[in-house]
C-alpha cells in the first residue's frame, strides 16, 4: 500500500501520480506524468517520476505495459476508492493546525474562541452524565470546569432529536494560546499517561500526530485502553494526555503565558520539561521542550467508561468560551 512509505512528500507525490495514471485514457509514460505533475505545482522531473513509478510497481499499484508506460491495476483503483490512505497520513495534524489558527481565546479578558471536544447522549442519560463530568472537570485531571450544553436548536452543531451536545476545552485550545502568543508549537505525540496515587508516572503508550491517519485519542477510546473513572476513584489508572514541543528560547514566555491561562481556568498541564530532556519517558527533540497536558477528552470517556451510550469526537470544533459554563 503507498502508505508504507512513511515520509510525506513521497506520500503526496506518489498519490498525485497514481490519480494521474488513473485518468488518463490509456498508458502513460513518466515524461507526460511530470509534465502534468509540474502542472499540479510539484516540482519533479522525469527521472523523480520514474523513481516514484518503481514504488508503485513494488506496491501492485501501477503495472507497465510495454513501452507506452504505466497503467494503473485493480489494488491501485481499490486504493484510490478506499480513500488513499497515504494521502490521509498527516490529515489529523492539518485539521489540528487549522483550529490552532482558529483559536482566538485572549488570556487576559476570556475572549474569543477555544477548541472544543463534543459528544452527543440520551437526553434520558444526561443528569448522570453532567454529574461524571462535573466530577472530571473539577478534578486535578481537567483542562477546564466550563463545559457547553448543545440543544437540538443548536445552530452551530446539529444535535438530532432526542439528543444532547456536551462541549468540553480541548487541551489543544493550549496549543492556540501558545500560538497566537508568538511561541512556535507541534503538537507531537497523543497518549496515555500512567497514574499512581493520583500522580503522573509515565506514558505507556504514544502516537505521533503526524504518523497517522485517526487521532490518537479516538484510537485508545476504541480500543477501551482508558481508566479515568479508576483514576478519578483510586487515584490509579490510565488517562488520555498528549506533548507539544516549543522552542527552548520561549520556555520562560510559555510559563507566564500558560500561568495568564490558568487564572481564567484553562490549564490541565501536567509537567514543562527541560530542554532536550523527556517528558515522563516520551522523548523530545533536542533544542526544544516538552510541555504535557491532559487531554479535555477524559471527561466524556469517564461517562463512556460509566456504560453511558455516547457518541464522542476529539478536536471536534471550536466555539466562543463566553458561551461555556462552569460546572
Amino acid at each position: 500500500m503507498i502508505s508504507s512509505n512513511n515520509d510525506p512528500q513521497v506520500q503526496r507525490k506518489l498519490t498525485e501520480i497514481l490519480r494521474i495514471i488513473n485518468e488518463s485514457d490509456g498508458a502513460i509514460g513518466a515524461r507526460i506524468i511530470a509534465d502534468k505533475m509540474r502542472e499540479r505545482g510539484y516540482k519533479i522531473g522525469e527521472r523523480g517520476v520514474r523513481y516514484h513509478l518503481r514504488i508503485l510497481d513494488e506496491r501492485g499499484l501501477t503495472a507497465r505495459e510495454g513501452y507506452s508506460g504505466r497503467v494503473i491495476t485493480k489494488s491501485g483503483i481499490r486504493e484510490l476508492e478506499d480513500g488513499l490512505i497515504g494521502h490521509r497520513v498527516g490529515f489529523i495534524i492539518t485539521t489540528i493546525d487549522e483550529l490552532i489558527y482558529n483559536t482566538s481565546i485572549d488570556v487576559n479578558t476570556g475572549e474569543g474562541n477555544v477548541i472544543v471536544n463534543t459528544a452527543l447522549i440520551d437526553k434520558d442519560d444526561f443528569d448522570e452524565a453532567i454529574d461524571i463530568v462535573s466530577a472530571l472537570s473539577n478534578s486535578p485531571y481537567s483542562i477546564s470546569p466550563y463545559v457547553r450544553i448543545l440543544e437540538e436548536d443548536n445552530q452551530d452543531v446539529k444535535i438530532p432529536e432526542g439528543k444532547v451536545g456536551i462541549a468540553t476545552v480541548c487541551s489543544i485550545t493550549i496549543d492556540g494560546i501558545l500560538a497566537h502568543s508568538g511561541i512556535p508549537v507541534n503538537t507531537k505525540y497523543g497518549g496515555l499517561v500512567q497514574m499512581h496515587n493520583d500522580k503522573p508516572a509515565a506514558f505507556s503508550n504514544l502516537i505521533l500526530y503526524n504518523g497517522t491517519t485517526i487521532d490518537p485519542m479516538k484510537i485508545f477510546i476504541n480500543k477501551g485502553m482508558t481508566s479515568v473513572l479508576d483514576t478519578l476513584n483510586t487515584g490509579n489508572g490510565e488517562l488520555l494526555a498528549n506533548i507539544r514541543e516549543i522552542p527552548v528560547s520561549a520556555r520562560e514566555h510559555a510559563v507566564e503565558v500558560l500561568e495568564r491561562a490558568r487564572e481564567i481556568d484553562i490549564g490541565g498541564i501536567i509537567e514543562i520539561g527541560e530542554p532536550g530532556a523527556s517528558v515522563l519517558r516520551a522523548p523530545i527533540s533536542a533544542g526544544k521542550i516538552g510541555v504535557s497536558l491532559y487531554a479535555g477528552i477524559n471527561s466524556l470517556v469517564a461517562v463512556q467508561e460509566s456504560g453511558i451510550d455516547i457518541s464522542i469526537h476529539p478536536i471536534s470544533t471550536i466555539t466562543r468560551f463566553k458561551d461555556m459554563t462552569r460546572l
